[in-house]
């Protein structure tokens, strides 16, 4: 597989958005690194408990979308694990 060569804007448009991102406070990047996701399912609730690990997997397997990555991981390939919503 060949990656393509960047096109001198492009490089351009990088530089820029670099020499700006170095010019930033420590906060300023921590504020916007980490974007909140809504989660379905697991935001809907301000925590829960189990008693258990076993029940704890057995919940994520019967509630949450298989996308979010909280299901048991198995040998078989799955052909809907990668799907995610739209």
């Amino acid at each position: 597989m060949k990656i393509r060569e960047p096109s001198d804007e492009e490089r351009r448009q990088w530089e820029a958005e670099f020499e700006a991102a170095s010019k930033r406070t420590v906060e300023e990047r921590m504020k916007y690194a980490f974007i909140k996701t809504y989660k379905p399912v697991m935001d809907d609730a301000p925590y829960r408990t189990f008693d258990t690990m076993e029940d704890y997997r057995q919940w994520c397997e019967a509630n949450l979308p298989k996308w979010l990555g909280y299901h048991r991981v198995n040998d078989e390939p799955d052909d809907n694990s990668a799907e995610q919503p739209e």
